[in-house]
Formats: structure tokens, sequence, C-alpha cells
């Protein structure tokens, strides 16, 4: 796909994935699916071929920057970026926007996060060209997931009666609670809003700079930096003080002539221990096991320790054990969401050595 640049979102924590997330090792440098590939890696591998390594624009963390690299060694290092402070996806595909029209004024931009799952590399790659053709046309454009049970972890986005393979957007809508959820499920025109964005860097740079002026002043001035040769100094000085907000709420929901392309391929974005669950293999009890363990009379858990420590558990169900060496997790599965409360009292406490 000529002209067509692929930016991988990789500047996230993924506090819920505590204690294995941390700030040095984030989930996206982790495998979380037993497939011995970490996320970052699996997302790099189901662009390829279409889009090759050269292409590829990777923005992560300062502190992260390094660890990215060598997970991804196919990719240039001048490819990969390192926000000096990670202000949410707005500000983050701005700067790769700039980069990318640099690269190409015709530039079509296929954002994606580092650390989803998705099955059918096939159904996949046919759906990124669809929506890369709909994005040189002048669209914003964005995946839909048909939903396959009523989930209220994610948002929804309902499109405009019709049919085909792109669809106009009518909204964006908030995760809903149970009951909303189940008739969004019903009403085929709701689909899940993957995060996965496409759009020419030129189009996203003037939707920016239409809605987020304050955005586009400090874009600006880090693209004058660039010009001249003094990027980091200008980034250091600049970015930080960027409104922290996601391309979601900043512009797409204010956004005209948005597309969504609707895709029925396997798709998670493994927001937590009990989405990972769903992923692993499980035994005839369910139970979902990376360690040495023994379980008795025990259901439903998902276990994982490091190699040389064994890990018992006597009736118990549906439970999350986490053993990293120096921290133990263990919670309801229901509850894994909230593991970010611990990760919000580990910062209260001030220990930075857990995280």
């Amino acid at each position: 796909m000529e002209h067509t640049y692929a930016v991988i979102m990789a500047g996230g924590v993924g506090s819920r994935f505590w204690p294995a997330s941390r700030a040095e090792s984030p989930k996206q440098l982790l495998d979380l699916t037993g497939s011995g590939r970490t996320m970052i890696a699996a997302t790099l591998d189901r662009l390829q071929p279409d889009i090759p390594p050269e292409r590829v624009i990777v923005v992560t963390g300062r502190i992260t920057a390094d660890a990215v690299a060598r997970a991804l060694p196919e990719v240039p290092r001048e490819n990969i970026l390192a926000e000096p402070k990670g202000r949410n996806t707005a500000p983050c595909i701005g700067w790769a926007a700039l980069h990318v029209k640099r690269k190409d004024p015709r530039g079509v931009m296929a954002v994606m996060p580092s650390d989803h799952l998705v099955g059918n590399k096939a159904a996949f790659a046919g759906a990124v060209r669809t929506a890369v053709e709909a994005a040189r046309e002048g669209h914003l454009v964005t995946f839909g997931v048909r939903p396959d049970r009523p989930e209220t972890g994610f948002g929804y986005i309902e499109m405009k009666r019709g049919e085909g393979g792109v669809r106009q957007v009518k909204r964006f809508v908030e995760k809903p609670d149970l009951e909303t959820a189940k008739k969004y499920v019903a009403d085929k025109n709701f689909v899940w809003n993957s995060g996965m964005f496409f759009f020419t860097a030129e189009r996203i740079l003037a939707e920016i700079e239409r809605q987020m002026p304050e955005l586009s002043r400090g874009l600006s001035k880090i693209d004058q930096g660039i010009a001249a040769g003094d990027e980091q100094a200008v980034l250091s000085e600049v970015f930080p003080a960027l409104p922290a907000q996601s391309i979601d709420y900043g512009v797409m929901e204010g956004a005209i002539k948005i597309a969504c392309v609707p895709v029925d391929f396997a798709w998670n974005d493994l927001g937590s221990w009990s989405a990972a669950y769903e992923m692993w293999e499980k035994d005839e009890d369910g139970n979902a096991v990376e360690a040495d363990a023994v379980l008795v009379d025990s259901k439903g858990l998902l276990v994982r320790a490091p190699k040389g420590k064994m890990v018992a558990l006597v009736g118990v169900e549906n439970l999350v054990v986490v053993d990293t060496g120096d921290s133990l997790l263990v919670c309801r599965r229901d509850r894994a969401q909230d593991v970010k409360k611990v990760v919000d009292e580990l910062k209260d406490k001030g220990r930075k050595d857990l995280l």
C-alpha cells in the first residue's frame, strides 16, 4: 500500500496488569497471550507485508524507547519517537502526523494501539486496505468490531443505516450499562470502538487545528523544531504542556466526514487480567495456568508465576493469582479492573520500586 504508514501507539503502562506490567516493562512489552511474542511485536507482525517496517512509526515514552527498539529490531531507530511525558492519544497522533507528513505529504496513517489482540490476519489486512482507501478520499476512518456479547467495558459507535464495507458514523457512545449494551448488540448498527484509526496526516492535522487549537499551536512549534534540527529541545519544552486529551474526545467525536469499517475478526483490547484469562488455554476446570502449579478443587483461575516457584491453591474459584517475585497479586477475576487502584495506592505511598 503505497503512501501508507503505520503509527503504533506504545506509551501506556497498562496498570491493570500490575504486577507484571511496570513503567520500564509495560504490558505492550509482555507476552500476555502465551503466543511467545510480545504484544507490540504481534502488532507489527499483523501489518506485514502491506506496511513494511521502514514505514512504521512507534510513539512511546523516553523510559521505554530503548526497550521498544530491542523488541522491534526491524523498525529503524529514528522511527521510534519518545515522548518526554505521556499526554494521551491526541498529542501522540498529532506528533506522529508531523513526521508522516514530512516523509510523504500524501501519507495515510494507520494508527494502531500496541497492546490489542486481533485474530484472522487475512481479514484484518483486507479491512486495513478498505479503510486506507476511504482515508485517501478524505474520511477519518475507524474500525468498528461487530459485538458478540453485551460488553460494558468498551465504547460503541452507532453507524448510519446502510450497507457496504464503509459506513458513515452517526455518533460515538460511551461505555454503557449492561441493559443498554444488550440493546446495542441487538441493533446491528452498533459496533465496538476498536481504537484503530485511519486518515491522511494532512487531514488529521487540519482537524486538530479546527477542534484543538491549543494542541495545534504546540505541534506547530514542534514542527518548527524539526525543521531547524532542534526537535528534542523544543519537544522537551512544549510537549509536557500540551493538552492531555484522547483523539476520540478531542477530534473524532466532533469531526466531519467520519467513516467506519465494520469488521468481524476476533478482537480484544486486553484491558485487564480477566480479558487475558479469556484468551489463554484452559484445563478441564477452566484454569488458565502459566506456572508450576498444583490446583486442588479449584476452578476458573488465572495463575502466573516465575519459573522455580511452586504455586498451590486449594478450594478456590475465579481468582487471578500473579506472582512476579517481588510482588503478589490475588484478586477476584470479576474485580480485575480494580487492579489499577492498587497502582494508585502504591503511587500514594511513594513505592516507585514497585511501579
